[in-house]
């Protein structure tokens, strides 16, 4: 029997089998498309619609998809998502051209080349001590109305629709991230080894702030979304970016702390991002009260274990990506994506507890055929139940 969107992914997310696997795509930075393939995926499937930009982020590089090619990816989730201040976006439209662009954290990104920009501005880079952290002065004001005072419009028309789970995305860079942004990764890391109790203190001041902003975003449409975003990108390519220990010690405390607020505000489920293999924090994060883990970096170490993933956790959490954007999708031909579909499904989706998604943004090397022969492949090979 065919399901609606939402029932699709509320039952993958329940570990039991929908009429096909979902498809997460377009919703998000973690699960979204660049401007240059978005432009030449509407231009191959003849769409006119205006080149806008997620979180209205230009410099992010990741497109607002438009709902007709939505509808055509047949994606099965739709985004609220907040926005920075009203004054940060008019002060970042009206800066000249080529200057770095600013967040409301004092941090902020460099242009790299055309329409590229990368982190750069890290305005606690020298700091050591918590007398300097208590001294900034550009800490953000997370009670500014004009971040959330469009999202409960948004999620009650989506609500309404009936149509597509509802997944809810504030720009959070969460605690480790935004010591990287506030910092640099390296003089944070050092930081954490060397100065730990400045660190902690970091991580405490970054936290206290997210939590702020995500009370005034579940206020608004907590009662409204299906699934809630959130994440940190703990992996590299072959492993961890610290050991299991150090984040026990500085991070899981945070983190576990932020989810359980997160779950005495809302019913959603909550959706982890964090790139590379960490296949060692798995059961961590199940333990702190992960419901969706993103994006299955097949690409990184132990991540391309997808049958010890499922053997191992399957049970507890809902696997959402596993689609590699290092290989198959940019190099790859349309029918060699169709079959690494295939493979992925065939391991993760059988009971449910799968949901496909590219790992992490489709980037500007992905061709449009790809992106199609990719979700394409989910009609195809994705309905229950599963043929071998």
């Amino acid at each position: 029997m065919s399901m609606t969107s939402r029932e699709r992914v509320l039952t993958a997310i329940n570990h039991e089998e929908p009429d096909r696997v979902p498809i997460v795509i377009g919703v998000s930075n973690a699960t979204g498309i660049k401007m240059k393939p978005y432009r030449e995926l509407k231009k191959l499937l003849g769409i006119d619609a205006p080149d806008e930009y997620i979180y209205d982020w230009p410099e992010l590089g990741t497109a607002a998809i438009d709902e007709e090619t939505m509808i055509r990816l047949h994606s099965d989730v739709r985004g609220v998502l907040d926005l920075e201040p009203e004054w940060v976006r008019e002060r970042n439209r009206n800066r000249p051209p080529h200057t770095p662009c600013i967040d409301s954290w004092g941090s902020g990104q460099k242009e790299i080349g055309p329409d590229e920009w990368f982190p750069g501005i890290h305005p606690l880079a020298d700091a050591t001590t918590i007398e300097e952290l208590e001294a900034y002065e550009h800490w953000p004001d997370m009670n500014d109305p004009t971040r959330v005072a469009h999202v409960r419009e948004q999620a009650l028309r989506l609500k309404e629709q009936g149509e597509y789970a509802i997944m809810g995305t504030p720009w959070l860079l969460f605690p480790f991230e935004r010591a990287h942004a506030m910092q640099g990764m390296d003089k944070f890391m050092i930081n954490m080894a060397l100065n730990p109790d400045f660190a902690l203190a970091l991580l405490r001041k970054i936290t206290d702030h997210c939590k702020v902003l995500m009370d005034h975003f579940l206020n608004q449409c907590g009662d409204l979304i299906d699934i809630i975003k959130i994440g940190d990108d703990l992996g590299s390519q072959t492993g961890l970016l610290i050991s299991p220990r150090m984040y026990r010690q500085f991070l899981k405390p945070f983190h576990a702390e932020f989810i359980e607020f997160i779950k005495e505000h809302t019913d959603a489920k909550v959706f982890f991002h964090t790139d590379g293999d960490v296949m060692d924090l798995v059961g961590d994060f199940i333990e702190i009260g992960v419901d969706i883990l993103n994006p299955i970096q097949t690409s990184a170490g132990r991540m391309s274990n997808l049958p010890e993933l499922k053997r191992r956790y399957g049970e507890n959490i809902t696997f959402c990506g596993a689609i590699d954007t290092h290989h198959i999708l940019p190099h790859g031909s349309p029918e060699e994506v169709r079959q690494e579909v295939k493979r992925v499904i065939d391991i993760l989706g059988p009971g449910g507890g799968y949901m496909v998604a590219s790992v992490h943004t489709i980037m500007n090397d992905v061709p449009a055929e790809n992106i199609l022969a990719m979700v394409d492949a989910v009609e195809e090979f994705g309905r229950y139940p599963l043929r071998s």
